[in-house]
């Protein structure tokens, strides 16, 4: 029954209706709040990177997909550079950017080289020697010391050699404190940069590619004072969140019960058909007892209660995991919206949606399975053939997803216009590759696709208008009377005693 005809028979009040509707409410409300939040927080970090690159590279622009160097000279004074640079950071820098300290010392700036132990090569003759075991060296720059150009050279006595050299790693620490977050009454965070500009010469192809990657972490600053500023904010802030909190522990409280209900009503349906006709129960007639949407509002509640504990913890400065939160809330907030839907199962022309993928999944899963294996093929081997003359090919993940934006009609041009001429054979076996490819997917497999939910929704169509054949389960329980004429006084206890009693004689509810 829907909650419509449970109050107009019963007078029953739909309340779970009610609680999740404002449980979507209230959810939705709060991942929009964290989200501004962890927006915030994003965009400081990929802001900061930025600057470091323009602040640390020579010359570096934004428009530079490969930073890279090509004289020994140009090695060597970006080198010199980069760490004059650190050195002038209190001075130069436009940011709340400062050198971490450690009981009072600033860190030092460490630049590392790699490079083989023995290596000999003379590409004139063809002959080279080499011994391929990796050492590595390091010398620390303290800022302490005002050093200048010939000074900070000569200290640092810094010797490439090319033929050995794999790679020079500049390593350092920085802090900032992220302080437009007060504007939204909220307080700041403090990060910690650890940054590498890493000097890569590994292919000695005569060009050194130029990176900065960095790893940043959040933390909690050790001391704070914003003037002004009240606990009430963050008090109503806390209050909203173990509001949604004691929601989604009463809804869970309820799904739970529903589900364990049902599963008593299967438990007692397996023994009634065992002992009464000696038939056995098939696992599809016993998931019917077990109510799919309970299960999904029940995840959505854990969902929901850990990433509130954890916002409350974030909000309050006690941890910093963000991007966990996030992931929780916002699955959350997916969940709880999808399991709305359950109330329109009750109206089968807006439900139809559901009952056609629930009924299209086994075979859609099945034609998968096989579509998945040929996709495989089509990504190994063009990660293989295609990788190095391709950047969509580069790394297996790339040709994933970009053999899944070609079977949508996307990078179809750009993957032919991209490729490289060097090799006429490579040239020959992507067409090859790339015109049997989309033949395969694109007009076979996702119209195959296509095919199969149409299918499966003529015929759910086909049952609506002239009726669906009734299962084993459904013919039982349309032998027992129509439990619609129970009277308005009728309890949630007398409901489920009718649904035992029912098994096996008809009950006193059920007349």
């Amino acid at each position: 029954m829907s909650p419509c005809q449970k109050y107009s028979t019963r007078g029953r009040k739909p309340w779970k209706m009610m609680l999740q509707i404002l449980k979507i409410v209230i959810i939705t409300v709060q991942l929009v709040s964290f989200g501004l939040s962890n927006e915030m927080m994003v965009t400081f970090k990929e802001e900061n990177l930025i600057a470091f690159k323009h602040f640390f590279l020579k010359n570096y622009k934004d428009s530079n997909k490969h930073y890279a160097l090509y004289t020994k000279h140009e090695v060597h004074d970006h080198i010199l550079y980069t760490i004059r640079r650190y050195l002038q950071l209190q001075n130069l820098t436009i940011g709340n950017q400062a050198l971490e300290m450690i009981n009072g010392l600033t860190t030092p700036l460490s630049l590392c080289q790699q490079f083989y132990r023995h290596a000999h090569v003379v590409p004139s003759n063809e002959t080279f020697e080499i011994d391929p075991h990796v050492e590595t060296e390091c010398v620390s720059v303290y800022p302490t010391s005002p050093y200048t150009s010939d000074i900070l050279e000569n200290s640092l006595n810094l010797t490439l050699d090319f033929q050995r050299l794999l790679a020079v790693n500049i390593y350092l620490k920085i802090k900032a404190i992220n302080i437009q977050t007060v504007r939204h009454q909220e307080l700041p965070d403090c990060y910690d940069f650890n940054i590498n500009i890493m000097f890569d010469n590994r292919a000695h192809s005569g060009q050194i590619k130029i990176s900065l990657i960095s790893d940043v972490q959040i933390n909690v600053c050790k001391d704070w004072n914003v003037s002004g500023s009240t606990d009430s904010h963050f008090a109503l802030i806390v209050v909203f969140d173990c509001m949604i909190i004691c929601f989604c522990l009463l809804s869970l409280i309820l799904c739970t019960r529903s589900v364990h209900t049902g599963f008593l009503l299967q438990t007692e349906y397996r023994r009634f058909m065992s002992s009464q006709h000696s038939k056995s129960i098939s696992w599809s007639e016993r998931l019917e007892f077990i109510n799919g949407w309970y299960i999904l509002i029940i995840i959505s509640d854990a969902l929901t209660i850990a990433g509130s504990i954890l916002k409350i913890c974030i909000q309050s400065k006690e941890l910093t995991n963000y991007d966990v939160c996030s992931i929780l809330l916002g699955t959350a907030t997916m969940l709880v919206w999808i399991g709305v839907m359950r109330y329109l199962s009750f109206f089968q022309k807006y439900y139809i949606l559901i009952l056609t993928l629930k009924a299209a999944l086994p075979n859609v899963i099945r034609f998968s399975i096989c579509a998945v294996m040929i996709y495989l093929s089509y990504c190994f081997c063009g990660w293989i053939v295609l990788g190095p003359h391709h950047e969509n090919f580069r790394t297996f993940s790339r040709v994933a997803g970009c053999l899944f934006s070609m079977i949508n009609g996307d990078e179809i041009y750009s993957t032919f216009t991209k490729l490289r001429e060097y090799s006429p054979l490579v040239w020959l076996f992507s067409r090859l590759y790339v015109y049997s490819f989309i033949p395969v997917f694109t007009y076979m497999v996702l119209s195959v696709f296509i095919a199969l939910i149409t299918d499966t929704y003529e015929t759910i169509r086909y049952y609506q208008k002239h009726g669906a054949p009734l299962s084993e389960l459904q013919a039982f329980i349309s032998e027992c009377r129509d439990p619609r004429n129970y009277d308005k006084n009728t309890t949630v206890e007398d409901e489920v005693s009718c649904s035992f009693c029912c098994l096996c004689a008809p009950c006193v509810f059920c007349t």
